[in-house]
């Protein structure tokens, strides 16, 4: 197959990450794949770093490019709206966000133009079947990380940092000093969990939560948010800890953090979520379309 990846992205995500490992393993497993990400954005430049195969997200040339290629895969909302505009080969698009989808004109235009979409989770899925979306166009395909040869070894207690106030980073921090435990503010994550104990990772809306997976890998204890696709990676009590996003609900959490929590996590990573997971999912629905096309 050829493949043609957008990502217009400014950052570096849990949806840059998913897309630059689809590459990869694309490429690996023998397929064309090409990404088209902005110059000026560190997915291009990790992409060149590692020498995947990446060239300038340029709109007016998209058109042309996409006619040498199977498909055209969207990994966020701008390069769907690309996609919709400009690919002259079937469009697949990947829906993250836990939001509903907008109501009105342009955006159903929008979204009858893809052949398939892949939803994160679940609950994703089903957010886009309520806003319109025919079942037949959607599959679902959880992300996938890397498992790392060996567990965290540390006693660390992590919160992402975030400047977005509905991820629940001040939540948080009060909560770990209402428990009266310590609790450290990580800007690289991949970094800091080798030598963690455990993750607190809270959000009023999630999709899915890369960062939960790649925390649950490393067997760390995380403690979550009940809230969207999240209950679809951690059963409470089994592979880690779900709590309300309410004052004092998440304090309570943090004496039930414990080593058997986090080696049913990364068991759990191991049998359904790794970058193998993701990667097969997603060819089996690249194969769907391409059938149906």
């Amino acid at each position: 197959m050829r493949i043609l990846h957008l990502d217009s992205g400014r950052e570096m995500r849990g949806g840059q990450w998913q897309a630059l490992r689809l590459h990869e393993g694309l490429a690996a497993a023998g397929h064309d794949s090409l990404l088209l990400a902005r110059a000026d954005s560190p997915l291009f430049a990790l992409a060149r770093e590692r020498g995947a195969a990446v060239q300038a997200l340029r709109p007016l040339r998209l058109a042309q490019q996409s006619r040498s290629f199977d498909l055209v895969h969207a990994h966020d909302a701008r390069s769907h709206t690309l996609g919709a505009l400009f690919a002259r080969a079937p469009l697949v698009v990947s829906r993250r966000v836990a939001f509903a989808v907008r109501d009105g004109a342009l955006s159903r235009w929008k979204y009858r133009r893809p052949a398939l979409f892949l939803a994160v989770s679940h609950f994703v899925a089903r957010q886009l079947h309520d806003a319109g979306v025919d079942e037949r166009k959607i599959a679902v395909v959880y992300d996938g990380v890397p498992v790392p040869a060996q567990t965290a070894l540390g006693d660390e207690i992590l919160i992402p940092f975030t400047d977005d106030p509905a991820k629940g980073m001040d939540l948080a921090l009060a909560e770990a000093k209402r428990a009266g435990v310590t609790a450290r503010v990580t800007r690289n994550l991949s970094a800091d969990l080798p030598t963690a104990r455990a993750l607190v990772y809270l959000s009023q809306s999630e999709g899915l939560g890369s960062g939960i997976l790649l925390a649950m890998a490393h067997g760390v204890t995380v403690i979550a948010s009940n809230t969207g696709g999240v209950p679809e990676l951690i059963e409470d009590g089994v592979n880690g800890i779900l709590v309300a996003n309410e004052a004092g609900a998440v304090a309570t959490a943090f004496p039930r953090i414990g080593q058997q929590l986090g080696d049913a996590a990364r068991l759990t990573v191991m049998r359904r979520f790794t970058v193998a997971h993701m990667l097969t999912g997603t060819v089996e629905a690249y194969e769907r379309v391409l059938a149906n096309a």
